[in-house]
């Protein structure tokens, strides 16, 4: 008898409680404060473990929880809110827009692609002026002709290796404006993935410099989790075991 009570009694102080705390996920409503209406694009934010996710249209989103976790809805014109979860199924959060919008401001050490590229086009004055040397037509005392100067620098070798140089200045800009938007973290944050894998990630579907600027915030997160199903299942790319190798040797029936 004495047995059946410590059973019951460890179960009671030990398991329960754990499978109290450990909710799981849960769903979520995100609302204007003052007219009702359902907020979309909506950063959600699990304070406690990290994680982030997007609600959608409707303004619903599912968010890993456990008991105890804050929450937090952030959005750009509203001033933030959060709640800790409480073992509702459903978290209800509400967005009162800002009295005064001013747009968020990064302060950062690192400097920013346009401030890399203007120093460039400074240091390398010359070769921007060789591969963009005006028109090639010039109006003198004598009328229309042509600008010989202009002609030998397109022709040139030294014109030719300036365009060479502009070209990898600008390629290189683009790239810093993608790494600028596809970091580490907001994949990190988004998929779940780190180290080698996150690395393998992040190559495969780096976005082209066009795509980055003509999305926003929200809609590169889409496309990040767009990618991950997709990389998902592609075992390839996924840390799986190495399968070991097997050595097949014929034998000979002794007749």
């Amino acid at each position: 008898m004495k047995i059946i009570i410590k059973i019951i009694n460890f179960l009671l102080f030990t398991v329960v409680p754990a499978a109290v705390l450990a909710q799981g996920q849960i769903e979520g409503i995100v609302f204007d404060k003052n007219t009702g209406q359902r907020v979309a694009e909506v950063r959600i934010s699990n304070i406690s473990t990290g994680q982030s996710v997007y609600n959608n249209a409707r303004g619903e989103f599912n968010l890993d929880v456990n008991k105890g976790d804050i929450v937090l809805a952030e959005k750009k014109g509203f001033d933030k809110d959060s709640i800790t979860v409480d073992g509702n199924k459903v978290l209800l959060l509400y967005l009162e827009r800002s009295m005064r919008y001013i747009p968020e401001v990064t302060v950062t050490a690192k400097q920013s692609p346009e401030t890399i590229l203007e120093q460039a086009k400074k240091d390398y004055k010359k070769a921007y002026d060789l591969a963009e040397p005006g028109s090639a037509f010039s109006v003198g005392p004598t009328g229309a002709g042509l600008n010989l100067n202009t002609i030998y620098n397109l022709f040139s070798k030294e014109g030719k290796n300036a365009k060479r140089l502009t070209k990898t200045i600008e390629k290189e800009y683009q790239e810093n404006v993608i790494d600028s938007k596809f970091t580490a973290s907001l994949v990190r944050n988004t998929t779940g993935l780190r180290d080698s894998v996150l690395h393998r990630f992040m190559q495969r579907y780096r976005p082209s410099y066009y795509f980055i600027i003509s999305t926003n915030e929200y809609q590169l997160v889409e496309y990040i989790k767009n990618k991950y199903e997709m990389f998902k299942l592609t075992p390839e790319l996924r840390n799986l075991p190495v399968l070991p190798r097997l050595e097949l040797q014929e034998k000979t029936k002794n007749k």
